[in-house]
């Protein structure tokens, strides 16, 4: 079964765990679907994942890494603002993670925030234990942040600049990047200068999370697959990596048909797993946006494995593959390269998941754009005939 675990082979092992240190968050973005979308399970779990949960969730990864014999394992602290935990608690965790997996087994780590709390006293604890620091900004100018404020209606954008800076310049071994969702309504090439003049050393733009019953935004009729092509352009005829840019990079890799680990392209496996505040295994969040409960499977570390989770249906259809496909996408030249793109943005109520991506059409413009850019600068130049006809 091409990208997935076939009926009757074992299911692919989680490799990500994404861990909800804290379930609130000190921003209250106009956009957030996670805590403005359909989903409100955040509401009955306790704001912060205790001792206990982040000690049997040490056991359960170790557990894991062990029965699949892992080589290595990605540890994502998210939240909400994972912060609000405390850095010495995520510093903590991640050490008895690293301490109970197989010494073959290496850890790596990453803590995903929205910047604001960011500190010299707290970067160094993260540093002293290996994590890296993901910031999430909708772009480096204020403009670009207008959304984004705190529960007062305050603009984020000062302490957010103030952080991402700081780890920028002081902390450069740590940073891990920066996070960015498309909003086409801004200027695509503005956009992603200012935010290379916060120097990330990779950049992820993400498509806002919306599907067939809840499209996305669309300003003006704005395309989010003509934002990509801007960007693109600008970044393929840098002449130097300035920064990496995720998407593009899985999208060229696709198109040389080379392997990729990448949600949002391609047919690779799916392999994270969520542990919420309350010990509660889940599916990824962007399935919030679908519905209600979208990601609830009904397990918890306290009675549950990890492969436990693995057998969940849920979890299965995201590792069929093309099996999981709607018959149009199977039927498309783009297959292997767009994998039928998110699997949250192919969602619409009353015929589930196995439908195109609500974005097929921008997906489309993205992908032939950067195949048109590949194709015709990795062309050989075709010598000038010589003279009497013979080339």
């Amino acid at each position: 079964m091409s990208g997935g675990a076939a009926t009757g082979e074992a299911p692919y092992p989680f490799r990500q765990f994404i861990i909800k240190m804290h379930g609130r968050c000190n921003l209250a973005c106009t956009y957030c679907y996670l805590y403005e979308g359909p989903d409100s399970t955040w509401r009955a779990r306790p704001p912060a994942a205790s001792a206990e949960v982040l000690d049997v969730v040490a056991t359960r990864i170790a557990e894991h890494a062990a029965t699949h014999r892992l080589t290595a394992v990605s540890l994502v602290l998210h939240g909400g603002e994972p912060l609000l935990a405390g850095a010495r608690t995520l510093a903590r965790f991640t050490a008895l993670v690293r301490d109970r997996l197989p010494a073959d087994c290496e850890l790596h780590a990453v803590v995903q925030t929205n910047a604001t709390l960011l500190t010299p006293e707290g970067l160094t604890t993260l540093a002293q234990e290996g994590i890296r620091v993901g910031v999430s900004l909708d772009g480096g100018l204020a403009e670009h942040n207008a959304r984004r404020v705190d529960h007062a209606g305050r603009p984020a954008w000062p302490a957010a600049a103030r952080g991402a800076r700081l780890l920028a310049e002081r902390f450069p071994q740590s940073y891990a990047g920066v996070l960015t969702v498309v909003d086409p309504a801004l200027d695509p090439v503005e956009t992603y200068e200012s935010l290379l003049a916060l120097r990330p050393p990779a950049l992820d733009l993400l498509l806002p999370h919306g599907n067939w019953s809840a499209p996305p935004p669309r300003p003006a009729g704005l395309a989010h697959g003509e934002w990509l092509c801007r960007v693109f352009d600008r970044w393929w005829e840098a002449g130097r990596r300035e920064t990496r840019v995720r998407l593009f990079e899985e999208c060229v890799a696709l198109l040389l048909g080379l392997p990729t680990a990448t949600e949002s392209l391609g047919l690779a496996p799916f392999d994270a797993v969520v542990v919420e505040t309350d010990g509660s295994l889940e599916q990824v969040d962007s399935l919030k946006s679908a519905y209600d409960g979208a990601a609830r499977t009904g397990l918890d570390v306290f009675r549950h494995g990890f492969d436990d989770a693995l057998r969940h249906p849920a979890v299965a259809a995201r590792q069929a593959g093309t099996a999981a496909l709607a018959e149009q996408c199977l039927a498309c030249p783009l297959l292997t390269v767009c994998g039928g793109g998110h699997y949250a943005h192919r969602y619409r109520a009353g015929h589930g998941f196995r439908n195109p991506s609500v974005y097929c059409s921008d997906l489309q413009r993205f992908i032939r754009h950067a195949a048109g850019r590949l194709h015709h600068d990795a062309a050989p130049a075709v010598p000038a005939s010589r003279e009497g006809g013979t080339p």
